[in-house]
Protein backbone atom coordinates (compact mmCIF):
# COMPACT_ATOMS: atom_id res chain seq x y z
CA UNK A 1 0.00 0.00 0.00
CA UNK A 2 1.22 3.52 -1.13
CA UNK A 3 2.39 5.87 1.74
CA UNK A 4 -0.13 8.63 2.62
CA UNK A 5 0.52 11.80 0.37
CA UNK A 6 1.46 15.17 1.90
CA UNK A 7 1.14 17.24 -0.80
CA UNK A 8 2.84 21.09 -0.83
CA UNK A 9 1.94 23.83 -3.91
CA UNK A 10 4.09 26.46 -4.91
CA UNK A 11 4.96 28.97 -7.17
CA UNK A 12 7.74 30.06 -5.71
CA UNK A 13 10.63 27.23 -6.80
CA UNK A 14 12.99 28.28 -3.94
CA UNK A 15 10.52 28.03 -1.41
CA UNK A 16 8.78 24.96 -2.86
CA UNK A 17 12.03 23.11 -2.90
CA UNK A 18 13.06 24.35 1.07
CA UNK A 19 9.23 22.97 2.07
CA UNK A 20 10.05 19.77 0.32
CA UNK A 21 13.52 19.35 2.06
CA UNK A 22 12.21 20.19 5.37
CA UNK A 23 9.45 17.40 4.52
CA UNK A 24 11.10 14.88 3.50
CA UNK A 25 13.50 15.15 6.17
CA UNK A 26 11.24 14.79 9.00
CA UNK A 27 8.20 12.75 7.56
CA UNK A 28 9.96 10.82 4.55
CA UNK A 29 9.69 8.09 6.16
CA UNK A 30 5.79 7.55 6.74
CA UNK A 31 4.54 10.26 4.09
CA UNK A 32 5.35 10.34 0.55
CA UNK A 33 5.84 13.99 -0.01
CA UNK A 34 4.46 15.32 -3.63
CA UNK A 35 4.84 19.26 -4.81
CA UNK A 36 3.12 21.30 -7.18
CA UNK A 37 4.20 24.48 -9.07
CA UNK A 38 0.60 26.21 -9.32
CA UNK A 39 -2.87 25.43 -7.47
CA UNK A 40 -3.90 23.95 -10.99
CA UNK A 41 -0.89 21.51 -11.15
CA UNK A 42 -1.52 20.44 -7.67
CA UNK A 43 -5.46 19.57 -7.98
CA UNK A 44 -4.52 17.66 -10.88
CA UNK A 45 -2.15 15.57 -8.62
CA UNK A 46 -5.10 15.21 -6.63
CA UNK A 47 -7.19 13.71 -8.86
CA UNK A 48 -4.90 11.47 -10.18
CA UNK A 49 -4.32 10.23 -6.51
CA UNK A 50 -8.18 9.90 -6.20
CA UNK A 51 -8.59 8.01 -9.43
CA UNK A 52 -5.58 5.30 -7.86
CA UNK A 53 -7.73 5.51 -4.03
CA UNK A 54 -4.60 6.97 -2.49
CA UNK A 55 -4.53 8.37 0.99
CA UNK A 56 -3.69 12.50 0.95
CA UNK A 57 -3.35 13.49 4.69
CA UNK A 58 -1.47 16.89 4.33
CA UNK A 59 -2.64 19.90 1.90
CA UNK A 60 -0.19 22.85 2.69
CA UNK A 61 -0.36 25.51 -0.09
CA UNK A 62 1.09 28.99 -0.30
CA UNK A 63 -1.35 32.09 -0.52
CA UNK A 64 0.63 34.61 -3.10
CA UNK A 65 0.02 32.69 -6.40
CA UNK A 66 -0.82 33.79 -9.28
CA UNK A 67 -3.88 32.76 -11.08
CA UNK A 68 -5.39 30.54 -8.18
CA UNK A 69 -4.09 31.53 -4.74
CA UNK A 70 -3.79 29.49 -2.07
CA UNK A 71 -7.69 29.92 -0.07
CA UNK A 72 -8.94 29.22 -3.68
CA UNK A 73 -6.76 26.22 -3.94
CA UNK A 74 -7.32 24.47 -0.54
CA UNK A 75 -11.27 25.00 -1.32
CA UNK A 76 -11.26 23.25 -4.91
CA UNK A 77 -8.85 20.37 -2.66
CA UNK A 78 -11.78 20.03 -0.14
CA UNK A 79 -13.85 18.60 -2.63
CA UNK A 80 -11.56 16.02 -3.88
CA UNK A 81 -10.30 14.91 -0.44
CA UNK A 82 -12.27 16.38 2.55
CA UNK A 83 -10.54 14.74 5.42
CA UNK A 84 -7.15 15.76 4.01
CA UNK A 85 -5.83 18.52 6.77
CA UNK A 86 -4.61 22.19 4.88
CA UNK A 87 -2.65 24.66 5.59
CA UNK A 88 -1.34 27.96 4.70
CA UNK A 89 2.11 29.65 4.32
CA UNK A 90 1.86 33.37 4.17
CA UNK A 91 3.73 36.45 4.78
CA UNK A 92 3.41 38.61 7.79
CA UNK A 93 0.64 40.68 5.62
CA UNK A 94 -2.04 37.53 4.68
CA UNK A 95 -2.82 36.67 8.11
CA UNK A 96 -5.74 38.44 7.96
CA UNK A 97 -6.68 36.32 4.99
CA UNK A 98 -5.41 33.41 6.85
CA UNK A 99 -7.86 33.81 9.26
CA UNK A 100 -10.71 34.53 7.47
CA UNK A 101 -10.01 31.11 6.01
CA UNK A 102 -10.00 29.45 9.29
CA UNK A 103 -13.82 30.54 9.75
CA UNK A 104 -14.96 30.88 6.03
CA UNK A 105 -13.05 27.68 4.51
CA UNK A 106 -12.27 25.65 7.52
CA UNK A 107 -8.45 25.49 6.91
CA UNK A 108 -6.28 23.88 9.92
CA UNK A 109 -4.21 26.59 10.28
CA UNK A 110 -1.58 28.60 8.97
CA UNK A 111 2.49 29.17 8.89
CA UNK A 112 4.31 32.22 8.88
CA UNK A 113 7.63 32.59 6.25
CA UNK A 114 9.77 31.99 7.29
CA UNK A 115 9.50 29.10 8.83
CA UNK A 116 13.20 28.62 10.03
CA UNK A 117 13.95 26.45 12.66
CA UNK A 118 11.62 24.28 11.20
CA UNK A 119 11.68 22.25 14.36
CA UNK A 120 10.12 25.06 16.29
CA UNK A 121 7.74 26.56 13.80
CA UNK A 122 6.52 23.69 11.53
CA UNK A 123 6.98 20.07 12.68
CA UNK A 124 5.36 20.23 16.19
CA UNK A 125 1.96 21.67 14.10
CA UNK A 126 2.41 19.15 11.50
CA UNK A 127 2.94 16.52 14.03
CA UNK A 128 -0.45 17.52 15.43
CA UNK A 129 -2.22 17.48 12.75
CA UNK A 130 -1.46 14.52 11.19
CA UNK A 131 -1.80 12.56 14.46
CA UNK A 132 -5.24 13.93 13.85
CA UNK A 133 -5.62 12.81 10.59
CA UNK A 134 -4.21 9.45 11.30
CA UNK A 135 -7.01 8.61 13.98
CA UNK A 136 -9.54 9.10 11.57
CA UNK A 137 -7.62 7.41 8.57
CA UNK A 138 -9.31 4.16 7.42
CA UNK A 139 -6.89 1.87 5.22
CA UNK A 140 -8.09 0.23 2.58
CA UNK A 141 -9.27 -3.48 3.37
CA UNK A 142 -6.92 -3.65 6.74
CA UNK A 143 -8.01 -3.58 10.32
CA UNK A 144 -11.69 -4.40 11.76
CA UNK A 145 -14.55 -5.22 9.15
CA UNK A 146 -18.06 -4.41 10.37
CA UNK A 147 -20.53 -6.23 8.07
CA UNK A 148 -24.63 -5.30 8.26
CA UNK A 149 -27.18 -3.21 7.00
CA UNK A 150 -27.82 0.16 7.50
CA UNK A 151 -31.29 -0.14 9.08
CA UNK A 152 -29.87 -2.49 11.93
CA UNK A 153 -29.78 -1.13 15.48
CA UNK A 154 -27.27 -3.39 16.30
CA UNK A 155 -24.99 -2.67 13.19
CA UNK A 156 -25.15 0.73 14.79
CA UNK A 157 -24.47 -0.34 17.77
CA UNK A 158 -21.38 -1.70 17.02
CA UNK A 159 -20.11 1.03 14.68
CA UNK A 160 -20.61 3.43 17.49
CA UNK A 161 -18.84 1.68 20.29
CA UNK A 162 -15.62 1.20 17.73
CA UNK A 163 -15.96 4.95 16.86
CA UNK A 164 -16.39 6.46 19.82
CA UNK A 165 -13.27 4.12 21.93
CA UNK A 166 -11.37 6.15 18.77
CA UNK A 167 -11.23 1.58 17.80
CA UNK A 168 -10.44 2.28 13.41
CA UNK A 169 -12.73 0.17 11.35
CA UNK A 170 -13.79 -0.55 7.96
CA UNK A 171 -17.95 -0.45 7.73
CA UNK A 172 -19.59 -2.88 4.60
CA UNK A 173 -22.94 -2.09 3.90
CA UNK A 174 -24.21 -5.51 2.41
CA UNK A 175 -26.74 -4.48 0.79
CA UNK A 176 -25.55 -0.81 -0.74
CA UNK A 177 -22.05 -3.12 -1.82
CA UNK A 178 -23.98 -6.23 -2.95
CA UNK A 179 -22.84 -6.08 -6.69
CA UNK A 180 -18.92 -5.97 -5.04
CA UNK A 181 -17.28 -8.78 -6.17
CA UNK A 182 -15.19 -8.56 -2.93
CA UNK A 183 -18.40 -8.00 -0.64
CA UNK A 184 -19.83 -10.68 -2.78
CA UNK A 185 -17.40 -13.27 -2.31
CA UNK A 186 -16.98 -12.49 1.59
CA UNK A 187 -20.85 -12.88 2.01
CA UNK A 188 -20.73 -16.32 0.02
CA UNK A 189 -17.88 -17.39 2.57
CA UNK A 190 -20.25 -16.68 5.64
CA UNK A 191 -22.75 -19.09 4.64
CA UNK A 192 -26.06 -19.23 6.17
CA UNK A 193 -24.79 -16.56 9.00
CA UNK A 194 -25.42 -14.37 7.09
CA UNK A 195 -28.67 -13.80 8.80
CA UNK A 196 -26.56 -13.03 11.97
CA UNK A 197 -25.34 -10.33 10.62
CA UNK A 198 -23.94 -7.31 12.03
CA UNK A 199 -20.33 -9.59 11.37
CA UNK A 200 -17.25 -8.29 13.26
CA UNK A 201 -14.24 -9.47 11.16
CA UNK A 202 -10.69 -9.27 13.06
CA UNK A 203 -6.99 -9.06 11.50
CA UNK A 204 -6.45 -12.21 13.25
CA UNK A 205 -9.40 -13.89 11.52
CA UNK A 206 -11.54 -13.68 14.61
CA UNK A 207 -15.61 -13.65 13.54
CA UNK A 208 -18.05 -12.14 16.04
CA UNK A 209 -21.63 -12.34 15.15
CA UNK A 210 -24.17 -10.26 16.61
CA UNK A 211 -21.20 -8.72 19.08
CA UNK A 212 -21.98 -7.07 22.63
CA UNK A 213 -20.18 -3.62 23.73
CA UNK A 214 -18.14 -6.11 26.63
CA UNK A 215 -17.51 -9.16 23.79
CA UNK A 216 -15.94 -6.19 21.77
CA UNK A 217 -13.48 -4.35 24.60
CA UNK A 218 -12.46 -8.01 25.58
CA UNK A 219 -11.31 -8.86 21.63
CA UNK A 220 -9.81 -5.18 20.93
CA UNK A 221 -8.16 -4.89 24.53
CA UNK A 222 -9.85 -2.47 26.43
CA UNK A 223 -9.63 -2.92 30.18
CA UNK A 224 -13.52 -3.61 31.89
CA UNK A 225 -11.38 -4.76 35.44
CA UNK A 226 -9.41 -2.56 38.10
CA UNK A 227 -5.96 -3.39 38.44
CA UNK A 228 -6.27 -3.34 41.82
CA UNK A 229 -8.59 -3.30 45.10
CA UNK A 230 -8.28 0.27 46.38
CA UNK A 231 -7.12 3.56 44.81
CA UNK A 232 -7.06 7.16 46.30
CA UNK A 233 -9.23 8.76 43.68
CA UNK A 234 -12.06 7.02 42.07
CA UNK A 235 -13.95 8.90 38.94
CA UNK A 236 -17.24 7.79 37.86
CA UNK A 237 -17.82 9.13 34.20
CA UNK A 238 -15.28 10.08 31.53
CA UNK A 239 -16.51 12.94 30.14
CA UNK A 240 -14.55 16.49 30.16
CA UNK A 241 -14.88 17.13 33.42
CA UNK A 242 -14.00 13.34 34.88
CA UNK A 243 -10.71 13.49 32.19
CA UNK A 244 -9.98 16.77 33.73
CA UNK A 245 -10.00 15.70 36.99
CA UNK A 246 -8.01 12.48 36.15
CA UNK A 247 -5.16 14.45 34.48
CA UNK A 248 -4.51 16.81 37.78
CA UNK A 249 -4.75 14.07 40.04
CA UNK A 250 -3.07 11.66 38.78
CA UNK A 251 -0.10 14.28 37.38
CA UNK A 252 -0.02 15.34 41.29
CA UNK A 253 0.57 11.69 42.46
CA UNK A 254 -3.09 10.16 43.57
CA UNK A 255 -3.21 6.66 42.55
CA UNK A 256 -6.38 7.31 40.13
CA UNK A 257 -9.27 5.09 38.35
CA UNK A 258 -11.51 6.43 36.25
CA UNK A 259 -14.75 4.46 35.21
CA UNK A 260 -17.03 4.81 32.23
CA UNK A 261 -20.16 2.87 31.25
CA UNK A 262 -18.98 3.56 27.61
CA UNK A 263 -16.23 5.35 26.61
CA UNK A 264 -14.43 8.28 27.50
CA UNK A 265 -15.52 11.42 25.93
CA UNK A 266 -18.77 11.86 27.30
CA UNK A 267 -21.65 13.40 25.50
CA UNK A 268 -19.08 16.13 24.09
CA UNK A 269 -17.12 12.88 22.67
CA UNK A 270 -20.33 12.75 20.18
CA UNK A 271 -19.72 16.33 18.95
CA UNK A 272 -18.82 16.77 15.69
CA UNK A 273 -16.94 20.21 15.92
CA UNK A 274 -15.99 22.33 19.03
CA UNK A 275 -15.57 25.90 17.65
CA UNK A 276 -15.52 28.33 20.95
CA UNK A 277 -13.02 26.12 23.24
CA UNK A 278 -9.85 27.88 24.28
CA UNK A 279 -6.92 27.37 22.32
CA UNK A 280 -8.26 25.81 19.05
CA UNK A 281 -8.91 28.58 16.41
CA UNK A 282 -9.70 25.87 13.60
CA UNK A 283 -11.86 24.03 17.00
CA UNK A 284 -11.70 20.58 16.66
CA UNK A 285 -14.36 17.64 17.28
CA UNK A 286 -15.07 16.08 20.21
CA UNK A 287 -13.63 12.79 19.40
CA UNK A 288 -10.65 14.43 19.41
CA UNK A 289 -10.47 16.22 22.13
CA UNK A 290 -11.68 12.71 24.03
CA UNK A 291 -8.47 11.29 22.08
CA UNK A 292 -6.28 13.50 23.58
CA UNK A 293 -7.42 14.10 26.86
CA UNK A 294 -7.12 9.88 27.48
CA UNK A 295 -3.52 9.97 26.39
CA UNK A 296 -2.41 12.63 28.68
CA UNK A 297 -4.25 10.94 30.96
CA UNK A 298 -2.51 7.35 30.11
CA UNK A 299 0.69 9.44 30.15
CA UNK A 300 0.53 10.14 34.19
CA UNK A 301 -0.93 6.73 34.62
CA UNK A 302 -4.59 7.20 34.86
CA UNK A 303 -6.21 3.62 34.98
CA UNK A 304 -9.29 3.67 32.77
CA UNK A 305 -11.71 1.06 32.69
CA UNK A 306 -14.57 1.45 30.07
CA UNK A 307 -16.97 -0.34 29.32
CA UNK A 308 -18.29 -0.68 32.85
CA UNK A 309 -20.56 0.35 34.71
CA UNK A 310 -20.46 1.47 38.45
CA UNK A 311 -24.02 0.72 40.14
CA UNK A 312 -23.45 1.46 43.58
CA UNK A 313 -21.56 3.64 46.01
CA UNK A 314 -21.45 3.48 49.63
CA UNK A 315 -19.78 4.08 52.55
CA UNK A 316 -17.79 2.45 55.06
CA UNK A 317 -15.88 4.43 57.54
CA UNK A 318 -13.27 6.55 55.99
CA UNK A 319 -13.45 4.08 52.56
CA UNK A 320 -15.55 5.22 49.85
CA UNK A 321 -16.95 1.74 47.98
CA UNK A 322 -17.55 1.33 44.11
CA UNK A 323 -19.88 -1.29 43.08
CA UNK A 324 -19.10 -2.53 39.63
CA UNK A 325 -21.48 -3.67 37.04
CA UNK A 326 -19.78 -7.33 36.83
CA UNK A 327 -20.01 -7.22 40.67
CA UNK A 328 -16.75 -6.86 41.07
CA UNK A 329 -15.49 -3.85 44.22
CA UNK A 330 -13.28 -1.21 44.55
CA UNK A 331 -12.45 1.25 47.37
CA UNK A 332 -11.10 4.58 47.17
CA UNK A 333 -10.44 7.65 49.69
CA UNK A 334 -12.22 9.99 47.16
CA UNK A 335 -14.88 9.33 44.94
CA UNK A 336 -15.65 11.80 42.05
CA UNK A 337 -19.23 11.92 40.43
CA UNK A 338 -18.39 12.94 36.32
CA UNK A 339 -21.31 10.92 34.74
CA UNK A 340 -22.95 14.15 32.40
CA UNK A 341 -26.30 13.21 31.34
CA UNK A 342 -28.46 11.33 28.67
CA UNK A 343 -30.01 12.85 26.30
CA UNK A 344 -33.94 12.96 26.84
CA UNK A 345 -36.40 10.96 24.89
CA UNK A 346 -38.57 12.12 22.45
CA UNK A 347 -41.55 9.93 23.65
CA UNK A 348 -44.38 9.72 20.73
CA UNK A 349 -45.52 6.96 19.25
CA UNK A 350 -43.31 4.15 17.40
CA UNK A 351 -40.03 5.67 18.23
CA UNK A 352 -38.78 2.93 20.77
CA UNK A 353 -38.88 0.46 18.11
CA UNK A 354 -37.04 2.95 15.24
CA UNK A 355 -34.52 3.49 17.67
CA UNK A 356 -30.90 2.80 15.73
CA UNK A 357 -33.01 2.37 12.47
CA UNK A 358 -33.53 5.88 11.43
CA UNK A 359 -33.88 7.41 15.08
CA UNK A 360 -31.20 8.12 16.92
CA UNK A 361 -30.11 10.36 19.94
CA UNK A 362 -26.92 12.51 19.53
CA UNK A 363 -24.92 11.32 16.41
CA UNK A 364 -21.03 11.35 15.91
CA UNK A 365 -19.23 12.62 12.53
CA UNK A 366 -18.91 9.00 11.70
CA UNK A 367 -22.68 8.90 10.92
CA UNK A 368 -22.69 11.74 8.51
CA UNK A 369 -20.99 10.51 5.87
CA UNK A 370 -24.04 7.58 5.33
CA UNK A 371 -26.66 10.57 4.35
CA UNK A 372 -24.72 11.70 1.13
CA UNK A 373 -27.46 12.92 -1.26
CA UNK A 374 -30.63 12.52 1.35
CA UNK A 375 -32.76 14.63 3.38
CA UNK A 376 -31.65 14.46 7.36
CA UNK A 377 -33.67 15.77 10.15
CA UNK A 378 -32.58 17.84 13.42
CA UNK A 379 -34.82 17.76 16.72
CA UNK A 380 -33.45 20.46 18.65
CA UNK A 381 -32.04 23.93 18.67
CA UNK A 382 -29.38 24.30 21.28
CA UNK A 383 -25.45 23.71 20.26
CA UNK A 384 -24.97 20.22 20.08
CA UNK A 385 -27.98 20.08 16.98
CA UNK A 386 -26.37 23.09 15.49
CA UNK A 387 -23.21 21.41 15.60
CA UNK A 388 -24.68 18.09 14.23
CA UNK A 389 -26.64 19.98 11.74
CA UNK A 390 -23.34 21.50 10.37
CA UNK A 391 -21.52 18.13 10.05
CA UNK A 392 -24.34 16.56 8.15
CA UNK A 393 -24.39 19.63 5.92
CA UNK A 394 -20.83 18.08 4.59
CA UNK A 395 -22.76 15.31 3.08
CA UNK A 396 -26.45 15.51 2.88
CA UNK A 397 -28.16 17.17 0.37
CA UNK A 398 -30.84 19.16 2.95
CA UNK A 399 -30.85 19.28 6.33
CA UNK A 400 -34.15 20.27 8.24
CA UNK A 401 -33.66 21.58 11.73
CA UNK A 402 -37.07 21.37 13.71
CA UNK A 403 -37.14 24.17 16.85
CA UNK A 404 -40.06 24.57 18.81
CA UNK A 405 -39.71 28.36 19.06
CA UNK A 406 -39.64 30.71 16.66
CA UNK A 407 -35.77 31.13 16.08
CA UNK A 408 -32.15 29.40 17.36
CA UNK A 409 -31.46 32.74 19.00
CA UNK A 410 -32.26 31.48 22.64
CA UNK A 411 -30.89 28.43 22.48
CA UNK A 412 -27.87 28.64 20.32
CA UNK A 413 -24.23 30.27 20.37
CA UNK A 414 -24.29 32.91 18.05
CA UNK A 415 -21.32 31.86 15.86
CA UNK A 416 -23.37 28.79 15.36
CA UNK A 417 -26.40 30.82 14.07
CA UNK A 418 -24.06 32.43 11.87
CA UNK A 419 -22.52 29.63 10.42
CA UNK A 420 -26.35 27.83 9.78
CA UNK A 421 -27.25 31.13 7.74
CA UNK A 422 -24.57 30.84 5.95
CA UNK A 423 -24.90 27.44 4.98
CA UNK A 424 -27.44 27.30 2.30
CA UNK A 425 -28.54 23.18 2.64
CA UNK A 426 -29.61 23.93 6.31
CA UNK A 427 -33.04 24.51 6.28
CA UNK A 428 -34.97 25.96 9.60
CA UNK A 429 -38.28 24.72 10.46
CA UNK A 430 -39.63 26.89 13.64
CA UNK A 431 -42.95 26.36 15.65
CA UNK A 432 -42.50 22.78 14.86
CA UNK A 433 -42.68 19.21 16.99
CA UNK A 434 -42.53 15.68 16.23
CA UNK A 435 -45.54 14.00 17.58
CA UNK A 436 -45.23 10.49 15.64
CA UNK A 437 -43.19 8.45 13.40
CA UNK A 438 -44.04 5.91 10.98
CA UNK A 439 -42.23 2.71 9.62
CA UNK A 440 -41.74 -0.88 9.33
CA UNK A 441 -38.44 -1.90 9.53
CA UNK A 442 -37.06 1.80 9.31
CA UNK A 443 -38.14 5.36 9.77
CA UNK A 444 -40.32 6.12 6.80
CA UNK A 445 -42.02 9.16 7.30
CA UNK A 446 -42.48 11.58 10.55
CA UNK A 447 -45.88 13.51 11.44
CA UNK A 448 -44.87 17.56 12.53
CA UNK A 449 -47.52 20.01 14.33
CA UNK A 450 -46.73 23.63 13.42
CA UNK A 451 -47.95 25.41 16.34
CA UNK A 452 -48.34 28.59 14.39
CA UNK A 453 -50.69 27.32 12.42
CA UNK A 454 -52.27 24.28 14.21
CA UNK A 455 -51.46 21.89 11.26
CA UNK A 456 -49.86 18.43 11.29
CA UNK A 457 -47.71 17.54 8.41
CA UNK A 458 -46.40 14.42 7.52
CA UNK A 459 -42.97 14.16 5.50
CA UNK A 460 -40.72 11.34 4.52
CA UNK A 461 -37.94 10.76 6.38
CA UNK A 462 -35.22 8.49 6.22
CA UNK A 463 -33.06 9.75 9.74
CA UNK A 464 -33.77 11.88 12.47
CA UNK A 465 -31.34 12.92 15.00
CA UNK A 466 -32.41 14.10 18.41
CA UNK A 467 -31.07 16.26 20.42
CA UNK A 468 -33.61 17.89 22.81
CA UNK A 469 -31.90 18.65 25.92
CA UNK A 470 -30.64 15.99 28.85
CA UNK A 471 -31.33 14.57 32.08
CA UNK A 472 -29.18 12.97 34.73
CA UNK A 473 -29.05 9.10 34.58
CA UNK A 474 -28.38 9.08 38.75
CA UNK A 475 -30.58 6.43 39.94
CA UNK A 476 -27.77 4.30 41.00
CA UNK A 477 -26.76 6.62 43.85
CA UNK A 478 -29.81 5.91 45.47
CA UNK A 479 -30.34 7.91 49.08
CA UNK A 480 -26.26 7.73 49.28
CA UNK A 481 -26.23 11.50 48.00
CA UNK A 482 -28.78 14.79 48.33
CA UNK A 483 -29.90 15.44 44.95
CA UNK A 484 -32.38 17.95 43.45
CA UNK A 485 -36.06 16.67 42.10
CA UNK A 486 -34.64 16.16 38.60
CA UNK A 487 -31.76 13.83 39.45
CA UNK A 488 -28.80 15.81 39.20
CA UNK A 489 -26.52 15.87 42.51
CA UNK A 490 -26.34 19.02 44.76
CA UNK A 491 -22.85 20.23 45.85
CA UNK A 492 -21.54 22.88 48.12
CA UNK A 493 -23.62 26.05 49.24
CA UNK A 494 -26.68 24.06 47.30
CA UNK A 495 -26.64 22.03 50.31
CA UNK A 496 -26.67 24.49 53.28
CA UNK A 497 -29.96 25.66 53.94
CA UNK A 498 -30.76 27.96 56.62
CA UNK A 499 -26.83 28.17 57.35
CA UNK A 500 -27.37 24.55 58.24
CA UNK A 501 -25.21 21.19 57.20
CA UNK A 502 -26.84 18.75 55.23
CA UNK A 503 -28.56 15.39 56.63
CA UNK A 504 -25.98 13.17 57.99
CA UNK A 505 -22.87 15.44 57.33
CA UNK A 506 -20.37 14.30 60.18
CA UNK A 507 -17.98 17.17 60.22
CA UNK A 508 -17.49 20.66 61.94
CA UNK A 509 -16.92 22.53 58.39
CA UNK A 510 -19.28 22.56 55.49
CA UNK A 511 -19.38 20.92 52.49
CA UNK A 512 -16.81 21.90 49.96
CA UNK A 513 -17.26 24.27 46.54
CA UNK A 514 -17.40 21.10 44.61
CA UNK A 515 -18.35 18.40 47.21
CA UNK A 516 -21.32 16.44 47.75
CA UNK A 517 -23.67 15.94 51.18
CA UNK A 518 -21.10 12.95 51.84
CA UNK A 519 -17.66 13.66 53.27
CA UNK A 520 -15.21 12.72 50.56
CA UNK A 521 -17.59 12.40 47.44
CA UNK A 522 -17.54 15.21 44.53
CA UNK A 523 -19.49 15.93 42.07
CA UNK A 524 -18.26 17.80 38.69
CA UNK A 525 -19.97 18.90 34.99
CA UNK A 526 -23.70 18.44 34.01
CA UNK A 527 -24.22 15.74 36.59
CA UNK A 528 -24.10 18.94 38.93
CA UNK A 529 -27.18 20.89 40.44
CA UNK A 530 -26.63 24.35 38.71
CA UNK A 531 -23.62 23.93 36.80
CA UNK A 532 -22.78 25.22 33.39
CA UNK A 533 -23.28 23.26 30.36
CA UNK A 534 -19.88 23.90 28.74
CA UNK A 535 -17.32 21.76 27.96
CA UNK A 536 -14.49 24.43 29.36
CA UNK A 537 -16.74 24.37 32.23
CA UNK A 538 -16.62 20.98 33.01
CA UNK A 539 -13.20 20.47 32.13
CA UNK A 540 -11.97 23.88 35.00
CA UNK A 541 -14.43 22.09 37.26
CA UNK A 542 -12.19 18.67 37.25
CA UNK A 543 -9.41 20.44 37.81
CA UNK A 544 -10.36 22.50 40.78
CA UNK A 545 -12.27 19.49 42.27
CA UNK A 546 -8.59 18.12 42.63
CA UNK A 547 -7.61 20.96 44.82
CA UNK A 548 -10.94 19.73 47.38
CA UNK A 549 -9.88 16.33 47.13
CA UNK A 550 -6.02 17.18 48.57
CA UNK A 551 -8.10 19.26 51.38
CA UNK A 552 -10.35 16.77 52.34
CA UNK A 553 -7.70 13.96 52.57
CA UNK A 554 -4.99 16.18 53.86
CA UNK A 555 -7.77 15.65 56.88
CA UNK A 556 -8.90 11.89 56.77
Amino acid sequence: MAKPTLLTVDDDPNVLKAIERDLRSHYGENYRVLRADSGDAGLKILRELRVRNDAVALLLADQRMPHMDGIGFLTEAKQIYPDAKRALLTAYADTSAAINAINEVNINYFFLKPWDPPSQHLYPVIDDLLEDWMASYRPPYEGIRVLGTRWSSRAYDVRDFLARNHVPYQWIDVELSSEDPEVKQLIASIGDDVASLPLTLFPDGTRMFQSTSAELAEKVGLRTRAETQFYDLAIIGGGPGGLAAAVYGASEGLKTVMIDREAPGGQAGLSSRIENYLGFPAGLSGGDLARRAVMQAQRFGVEIIAPQEVVELRVEGPYRILKLGNGSELSCHAALIATGVQWRRLEVPGIDRLQGAGVYYGGGSQEAMSYKGETVYVVGGANSAGQAALNFALYAEKIVMLVRGDSLAATMSRYLIDQIERTPNIQLWSHAEVIAVQGDTHLEEISVQCSDTDRVEQVPASAMFIYIGALPRTDWLGNTVVRDDRGFVMAGPDLMKDGKHPPGWNLDRPPFLLESSVPGVFVVGDVRHGSIKRVASAVGEGAIAVQFIHRYMAKV
